[in-house]
């Protein structure tokens, strides 16, 4: 028996990185996934979004476990479509018992710029995937949770939601606002036996990070700076000798904060950080 056997787990951001990651952790240890991504470029984004590919290759992952798995495109800042796919993800699997509030996107621009020197589009998008996206996806479940008479939400902050980081200023904003939304959610829903709780991980190395627009920003002195030229200066982030974290490790602080084993753990935001926060 595996720690979340015969739960669904909804996750969005799931065609790659993180998200994918997630999908097929809680998938090992028994779930049946609800999946979404946009499968598509943000505009203004100076790298790459998802695939349809990917996304497809989330679900042939998961189904090799053996589990089940509802799939689809879908766009957090797109409320009726996200509802749309939830709710019939969950009549076709059951239930909704773990929702993982994953999709965001970095906080970079193709240069450095202090808060104050963003346009309107470059922060209005920030907020509206990061932090509306995220409580559109609480919004649409907890419904499903409440009618499963309990649940745990988990919702994907950064250490950028504890502290603050120079030229990303949209991002920290929109990631201590989850950090202020998980603690309303896990007041809010105790009554319903429902648990909201938040990682705040550390540089993760997935595309959000390994492209050339966050490789100049800790590497301004090269104009093609390479993973290995970016590796000692994003492990100054980090109070641990390594740069970044993977996948993996925020996957498993997921699990354990949707597992039984974290049954009374509610209202927390935990580092996945590698001491960035102590730093």
């Amino acid at each position: 028996m595996g720690k979340l056997e015969g739960k669904v787990a909804f996750i969005t951001g799931a065609a790659r990185g993180q998200g994918r990651s997630h999908a097929v952790r809680l998938a090992q240890e028994g779930a049946d996934i609800i999946a979404v991504d946009i499968c598509e470029d943000i505009p203004n984004s100076p790298y790459e979004g998802a695939s349809d590919a990917d996304l497809a290759e989330t679900v042939k992952q998961v189904e090799a476990l053996g589990r089940r798995i509802v799939a689809a495109k879908a766009d957090v800042r797109d409320f009726d479509r996200l509802e749309k796919v939830v709710d019939d993800g969950v009549a076709r699997l059951g239930k909704l018992d773990v929702v993982c509030a994953n999709a965001g996107i970095a906080g970079i621009t193709s240069r450095p710029q202090s808060v104050w020197e963003y346009d309107a589009a470059t922060w209005q998008t920030m907020i509206d995937i990061n932090l509306t996206g995220v409580w559109h996806t609480a919004k649409v479940a907890v419904p499903h949770l409440i009618a499963n008479q309990g649940g745990s939400i988990v919702l994907t902050s950064s250490a950028a939601g504890h502290k603050a980081y120079a030229n990303i200023g949209h991002y920290v904003a929109a990631k201590h606002g989850v950090i202020g939304l998980m603690r309303t959610l896990a007041i809010e829903l105790a009554p319903h036996s429902i648990r909201a709780n938040a990682v705040s991980p550390t540089q993760v190395d997935t595309p959000m990070i390994q492209n050339t627009a966050m490789r100049r920003l800790f590497r301004p002195d090269l104009e093609h700076p390479t993973r290995e030229d970016f590796a000692p200066a994003s492990q100054t982030v980090n109070a641990l000798p390594i740069p970044w974290v993977d996948s993996a490790d925020v996957s498993n602080a997921i699990l354990f904060l949707a597992s039984d084993e974290s049954r009374y753990i509610t209202g927390v935001a935990l580092p996945v950080d590698a001491g960035a926060l102590i730093k």
